[in-house]
């Protein structure tokens, strides 16, 4: 009876790591997503109600943020889009992780011929500037959501496949790939039960820090009118409509700014912390 291939483990075990900034940016995104998805229980009022009547107010008891040109209630607008761009930031990310992934797996596992491929289509991705490529795509392919998850479905694997490629090359040439050819084993089984497990942690360190690059690229998109399309609130859109007011209701502008840069961090630190813990682990 042929025994099952040997595996090495992730990681050699020891100690549990202690990693503060992984801790600290999973605390700052709860405390970002939970209001925004209570956002319908938390407000009042609705992203779209206006009131011509009450435009423009400062800060105030009745709207904690104040209210923009529209009369519409600024902290209902943000913990809406943090719902919209949340969202789309995470879905955007599915198709080009799995795309990445595979093709890096299979570039670095196999190497020659396929390897060259893959690396040549990853570098002239990579030869176009990222946020020019991003607009054209965009432009392309149309505004609004399904124009996001295109753009980054075409452009967004390729961080991914050029950290796997070389993670898989590296282990390509350890002795647990070759005593799971020896016994036989298909490729594609080797792929995907020996080698994705100890590609995976990686890529998720990577996938968190370039959540915060797609959360700024979807953004730049609704600040110029390309992205996530009114009325569904977006903390670009938001930025964008606030523009004209900087001088006197600065607020309007700077809030969802400060969103944006908040999410970044809590992302970054979450991504600063898993790659710690991978470290000492």
């Amino acid at each position: 009876m042929i025994g099952r291939s040997p595996r090495p483990p992730l990681r050699p075990s020891g100690g549990r790591p202690k990693t503060p900034p992984l801790w600290i940016g999973c605390s700052m995104l709860v405390l970002l997503a939970v209001p925004a998805i209570l956002a319908p229980w938390i407000t009042p009022y609705a992203p779209g109600q206006q009131n011509l009547s009450a435009t423009l107010l400062p800060p105030s008891r009745g709207h904690w943020l104040g209210t923009d040109q529209l009369g519409r209630d600024l902290l209902t607008r943000i913990l809406y889009a943090a719902r919209t761009d949340l969202s789309v930031m995470v879905l955007a990310q599915i198709i080009p992780v799995c795309t990445g992934v595979f093709l890096g797996m299979v570039a670095g596992y196999f190497g020659r011929g396929i390897d060259a491929a893959v690396t040549l289509f990853t570098d002239t991705v990579i030869a176009f500037p990222f946020y020019l490529t991003v607009i054209i795509v965009a432009f392309l392919s149309g505004s609004g959501q399904r124009g996001i998850y295109v753009t980054f479905a075409l452009v967004g694997w390729v961080v991914y496949a050029r950290v796997v490629r070389g993670l898989s090359a590296t282990f390509r040439q350890q002795d647990w790939i070759a005593a799971a050819r020896t016994l036989g084993y298909p490729d594609l089984r080797i792929l995907l039960r020996h080698l994705l497990p100890n590609v995976l942690p990686q890529a998720i360190v990577v996938l968190m820090t370039d959540m915060a690059a797609l959360l700024v690229a979807i953004v730049t998109l609704g600040y110029l009118g390309i992205g996530i399309m009114p009325p569904t609130p977006d903390w670009g859109t938001m930025i964008a409509d606030g523009r004209p007011f900087l001088s006197t209701k600065w607020w309007l502008s700077a809030l969802p700014g400060l969103a944006v840069v908040y999410t970044g961090i809590a992302l970054s630190l979450i991504g600063d912390g898993l790659a710690d813990r991978i470290r000492r682990t």
